[in-house]
């Protein structure tokens, strides 16, 4: 008998008590990126409860393949696993909250991890229905340059397993737990960083005119660069340059000698992106020559833009309004300025990625991604698994 939709929603529900132990384990003890040694051995131990063959690719993370009974399409099926280097905040009531000072899962690394072990359950009891393989990517690193997609891919071991197809998911506290959110084509944007030193000459604070104020420089620049998406960019280019870390100084009446600036830049075209590289580094340097003093520009290219295949997004689009009805599937209007490394699998293999609604109220789960309060409702778990199972079933 072939399988339903049904039954890998009534399975999910069984499974649910265990999707949410996997998770609140992995979120007490959370790994940043290139760390997670610990978060990959306990991720082979569940792999190996299935009889799911693993490998390591890479030094943190790993890949399991599931068989099927009949030839067919290889799918790929990514969770990433890492950490943000940051505290948690929340209710003394989240008894699951990070033990470790400086390491916490506040943007739902632990959830796409337990979800895809979740789907990883359902496709072992489901294997019989199964044509072609499921190759479970838990990928390390994706919240850090140069990025575990990227880092996988380059190994080629996705290429020799033959793969035609990659899906994945990120948890959202802007859509409500039961639905799920995409788009057709641009989906998240390109985000680069850039680093700016301002060199001055540093001095009494009492004596401004014997010196060269830094800080002064990091001011006049950061607001300079205000202007740079509304006055150089095309108003129908999306765009956003932020500063989001400023350094200087050591004490009340000391002017230093340098000053830092960190930053990202999120764009959809390589072409923008250059365009705003060049005209920063015309503001920096205009406004150190200014002041008399020097300056130190870096840019450093992160992931490519998010673009969803468009033969996979009418797959999904079905898949998904088969499974919890078309009121819950919501194709979204506009993309998002955020980046994801899942771009790095589709400049190899047409790839569909979405957001997993997992915001609501009475789980305290619409803080946003990086918030040190985030959190995800579970019973998103209950979509997320089933749906991607039903995607590699191709039902």
């Amino acid at each position: 008998m072939p399988v339903h939709l049904s039954d890998l929603k009534n399975r999910s529900a069984a499974l649910l008590d265990g999707m949410v132990s996997i998770r609140r384990h992995l979120h007490r003890n959370p790994e940043v990126s290139y760390q997670e040694h610990d978060t990959t051995t306990f991720i082979l131990e569940e792999l190996k409860k299935l009889g799911i063959p693993t490998e390591r690719p890479l030094e943190t993370g790993c890949v399991g393949v599931i068989e099927g009974k009949k030839p067919g399409p290889v799918i790929a099926l990514r969770a990433d696993i890492d950490a943000l280097a940051m505290d948690e905040e929340g209710d003394v009531k989240r008894d699951f909250m990070s033990r470790r000072p400086g390491a916490a899962h506040c943007c739902g690394h632990d959830a796409h991890t337990s979800n895809l072990i979740g789907a990883a359950s359902l496709l072992t009891e489901f294997s019989e229905h199964l044509e072609g393989k499921v190759v479970l990517i838990f990928q390390p690193a994706e919240e850090k340059l140069p990025g575990g997609g990227r880092l996988l891919c380059e190994t080629g071991y996705l290429q020799k397993a033959g793969v035609e197809a990659i899906y994945g998911l990120h948890t959202s506290p802007y859509h409500k737990t039961g639905t799920v959110a995409f788009r057709e084509g641009p989906l998240m944007a390109r985000p680069d960083e850039f680093e700016i030193e301002l060199v001055g000459k540093g001095g009494h604070a009492a004596y401004p005119h014997m010196a060269i104020d830094p800080i002064v420089m990091a001011s006049a620049t950061v607001m300079q660069l205000q202007t740079v998406v509304s006055r150089s960019v095309d108003p129908a280019e999306p765009a956003v340059v932020t500063v989001g870390k400023i350094g200087a100084g050591s004490a009340h009446n000391v002017i230093p000698a340098k000053a830092n600036l960190l930053g990202t830049v999120r764009t959809f075209s390589k072409e923008t992106a250059n365009q705003i590289r060049e005209r920063m580094e015309q503001i920096v340097s205009g406004v150190a020559r200014a002041h008399g003093g020097e300056y130190r520009f870096q840019f450093n290219e992160g992931y490519p833009a998010v673009v969803n295949d468009s033969n996979l997004s009418e797959k999904f689009r079905k898949t998904a309004s088969d499974l919890m009805g078309d009121k819950a599937v919501i194709e979204m209007a506009k993309p998002v300025m955020a980046g994801e490394d899942f771009a790095f699998y589709q400049q190899h293999f047409p790839g569909l990625f979405f957001f997993l609604g997992s915001g609501s109220e009475e789980s305290d789960s619409q803080w946003s991604w990086h918030h040190p309060r985030y959190n995800v409702d579970e019973n998103c778990f209950l979509v997320g698994a089933p749906l991607l199972a039903s995607l590699a079933l191709n039902i």
